[in-house]
């Protein structure tokens, strides 16, 4: 029986590394038809999500600027896991007794597209090392697509495209900055706060993104931006 369950371990094992992989070889070229997040979402909401996945040609200049000004100022110059935002996080702990995230914009992706949401040592633990490959096997653009597409953005709105149409009822692509900016400030609570109408909290930290965008050097878009 030992022997068995061993087997079943490895086996079981093997099957989720070869679903990471072949996933990780696949989105790259095709979009994911989902997330676990969007499911869990559906079940919550008794209905499907709003998930309409577009090229990043289709989708305003201002939005990418905006998300990375808000979750990644250092995208273009790191390989998938920021370290000296880990070592500040960890400082910062330190110091106040109090633990900020440093995820990166490709540390969500992979755990968007393969784990599950909430913290934890354990999701970390896979997280990482997702990142690096996911930094290695995709170029940064594909990997700020993919993010642009599958983040949630509003209650049962994933994706630029679809929240978009429902905040600000146009495409993507016609997003100005003040729209973008407030999309990528509600980020980190997509379902508390409202980019078609924000709040006073939502409207400041949009102003901040506004002039972090303004102040971003070329060698930190240079990566997408072609």
């Amino acid at each position: 029986m030992r022997r068995l369950l061993i087997r079943l371990a490895k086996a079981a094992l093997l099957a989720v590394l070869g679903f990471w992989l072949g996933g990780l070889l696949l989105y790259r070229f095709v979009d994911p038809p989902a997330t676990p997040l969007m499911v869990i979402r559906s079940l919550e909401r008794g209905a499907l999500v709003a998930y309409r996945p577009v090229g990043l040609e289709a989708v305003a200049a201002s939005l990418p600027r905006a998300v990375v000004a808000a979750e990644d100022g250092r995208f273009c110059l790191h390989h998938g896991i920021d370290f000296a935002a880990v070592q500040d996080a960890i400082e910062d702990y330190g110091e106040s007794g109090r633990l900020r995230g440093a995820s990166t914009i490709t540390m969500q992706v992979a755990r968007n597209l393969f784990l599950w949401p909430g913290g934890g040592f354990l999701r970390k633990a896979i997280e990482a090392p997702l990142a690096l490959l996911l930094d290695a096997l995709w170029p940064k653009r594909r990997i700020l697509e993919v993010y642009l597409n599958i983040a949630e953005m509003g209650d049962g709105l994933f994706g630029a495209e679809a929240a978009a149409q429902a905040h600000f009822g146009h495409p993507a692509a016609r997003l100005d900055r003040n729209e973008a900016s407030r999309l990528a400030a509600i980020l980190p609570s997509p379902r508390h706060w409202d980019a078609g109408r924000p709040d006073s909290y939502v409207l400041r930290r949009a102003s901040i993104l506004r002039a972090r965008m303004a102040q971003t050097g070329r060698e930190q878009l240079a990566c997408f931006e072609r």
